[in-house]
């Protein structure tokens, strides 16, 4: 935010991969993120950089804002149930798990590697700063406010993160069916057969959101499984994506590589 204004000003595409540009309520972002807004003149044009949702104004931004690593597992994830309006919306509840590399390349205690290996914790269950950049997505989808309980943890791994999302359904549909027409033409998206449960090791490296989705015991709830790597769809391989978009590249230019196992 500090650079953007003359970036732009001088013509130049800006694709922050900061959290700068992610919250269209200017007070709400500093509520969240402790300090007043450098370029608050820029939010309100700021692209969402989801292209599941925002491909064509991502072609003619010129500020993107690429999401965070949990909001982008969770929104996907969420995407097809809040859309076409078969979940109650005020119950909504997002599990997540995230390795430390979510954290930064920083000297910390609790991202040390003697401290969380062998350890698994919750954290931030009061408020998360990703919060209320997934709950506004979530709402635009919706077209209507939804109540969403986010609860992350730190987990023993290097990279990636699993969301497991539970939401109540008030319409009876065929839950495979709908996740896969939503993302039949989505090239980083891969929805699992029936049944399946994705890892997080299987989208290691790779700029793919793998999701199955469960009813489990034919209930009324539905559970859906979302992995990525949070280094790649969750940050720096989202932000190429977005790149490609703007400026008229094949969307896939670049982010080939398949996971990469063990």
């Amino acid at each position: 935010m500090q650079q953007a204004a003359a970036l732009v000003a001088a013509g130049i595409k800006v694709i922050d991969l900061a959290a700068d540009f992610r919250i269209s309520d200017v007070a709400e972002w500093e509520k969240w993120y402790g300090m007043k807004h450098a370029c608050p003149e820029l939010v309100a044009e700021a692209v969402y950089g989801l292209p599941e949702v925002n491909r064509e104004l991502i072609k003619g931004a010129r500020v993107v804002a690429n999401p965070g690593c949990y909001p982008t597992a969770v929104q996907l994830g969420f995407l097809p149930l809040v859309e076409s309006g078969v979940v109650e919306l005020d119950g909504l509840v997002a599990d997540a798990k995230s390795g430390v590399s979510g954290a930064g390349r920083k000297a910390e205690t609790h991202i040390l590697f003697s401290e969380s290996a062998d350890n698994f914790q919750a954290y931030g269950v009061a408020g998360h700063r990703h919060l209320p950049e997934i709950r506004q997505g979530l709402s635009r989808y919706a077209k209507a406010q939804v109540g969403l309980t986010f609860v992350p943890h730190l987990t023993p791994m290097i990279r990636g993160i699993h969301a497991t999302l539970y939401a109540r359904l008030v319409k009876d549909v065929d839950l495979q069916e709908l996740f896969e027409s939503r993302f039949a033409n989505e090239p980083f998206v891969d929805v699992m057969p029936r049944g399946a449960h994705p890892s997080t090791r299987s989208v290691r490296s790779a700029n793919i959101c793998r999701i199955a989705v469960h009813r489990p015991q034919g209930g009324d709830v539905v559970v859906v499984l979302s992995v990525i790597d949070n280094l790649v769809k969750g940050a720096a391989g989202q932000a190429v994506q977005n790149m490609n978009i703007l400026f008229g590249l094949p969307e896939a230019a670049g982010l080939g590589q398949i996971p990469v196992m063990p």
